[in-house]
């Protein structure tokens, strides 16, 4: 027993230190794989600042939000990016999200613009949004300008339902007036024009409010697409290869504006040439018909 005492402390050392080990093996567990590319990126703080500011429409009731986002791609994955945005749109269902315009347009093959407008339910407007950002930095992309505004239009909607309640109570008031027997001919007039005035007042209020309340219940949302030059938002700096390839396709442009050129004035020097050659050839012939000038003939002096 003796001879095992000095080796207990290292007994009770590793006794002490495999929880930690079996802990530390079920945190890592736990963990994320470090393949798992998406969910990183989206913890990633430059993630998070990509997909605009976190605003959430339900934590300010009556403020109608419209969403604008611009996006940098490869020319080649515009158009799968496109169509992947649409196709979500399309799997929430019309109540929830609607496509309300499309843009794609080709200029070369490194200029593409594209551009989808949406209508959203607000209450899904900003996750989808950030899940739109997601998708373009997937595809080799980046957010260039994101843009969130809002309207108080409940103040408004409140404001507009008041001044309705209060033409009403006037308008039935003209009414019940028009109904009462006796009233002399000009007062009627003058009531009738104040109890149409008053209906179109009404007709134009609702109408402003059913657009409020339109605003409110349907949000706008723009992606913006491009590539090459046709990129929306701030611009930026070329790279040492892409001015290079500039500076050839300009060469090679100009080389080819110079080259029509040449075949539209072609035809023209030629024909003025050839008008040349004719007039001097006219001209030595004619000058060939004329007679030789006599030489006049010189007397000899007279000697005394």
């Amino acid at each position: 027993m003796r001879g095992l005492i000095p080796f207990l402390p290292l007994v009770l050392l590793a006794a002490c230190g495999q929880p930690s080990n079996d802990r530390s093996q079920m945190r890592s567990e736990s963990l994320p794989s470090a393949d798992y590319q998406p969910d990183q990126a989206a913890d990633a703080p430059a993630a998070r600042m990509a997909a605009g500011p976190s605003v959430s429409p339900t934590a300010a009731p009556g403020v109608a939000f419209n969403y604008r986002y611009a996006f940098r791609l490869p020319a080649a994955r515009i158009a799968e990016v496109q169509e992947q945005h649409a196709q979500t749109c399309e799997r929430l269902g019309v109540a929830r999200c609607r496509i309300t315009g499309m843009l794609y347009r080709v200029v070369s093959e490194d200029d593409v613009e594209a551009m989808l407008a949406f209508k959203l339910d607000p209450a899904i407007a900003r996750i989808f949004g950030r899940d739109g950002v997601a998708a373009v930095i997937r595809a080799e992309g980046m957010l260039t300008e994101s843009e969130i505004t809002g309207a108080d239009v409940g103040s408004a909607i409140q404001r507009v339902s008041r001044n309705i309640a209060e033409m009403e109570v006037e308008l039935r008031r003209i009414e019940a007036r028009l109904r009462e027997r006796g009233l002399p001919a000009g007062e009627r007039a003058g009531l009738e024009a104040q109890a149409q005035q008053l209906r179109q007042s009404i007709a134009a209020n609702r109408s402003a409010r059913e657009n409020d309340q339109d605003s409110l219940a349907n949000t706008p949302m723009v992606f913006n697409y491009g590539s090459g030059e046709l990129v929306p938002g701030p611009g930026h700096r070329p790279t040492v290869k892409e001015a290079w390839s500039r500076a050839v396709e300009n060469l090679a442009d100009g080389a080819m504006i110079l080259f029509v050129i040449l075949l539209t004035l072609l035809p023209w020097a030629l024909v003025i040439g050839f008008i040349w050659w004719a007039v001097r050839r006219l001209l030595r012939r004619r000058r060939a018909a004329l007679p030789a000038p006599k030489s006049e003939s010189v007397e000899p002096p007279i000697e005394d």
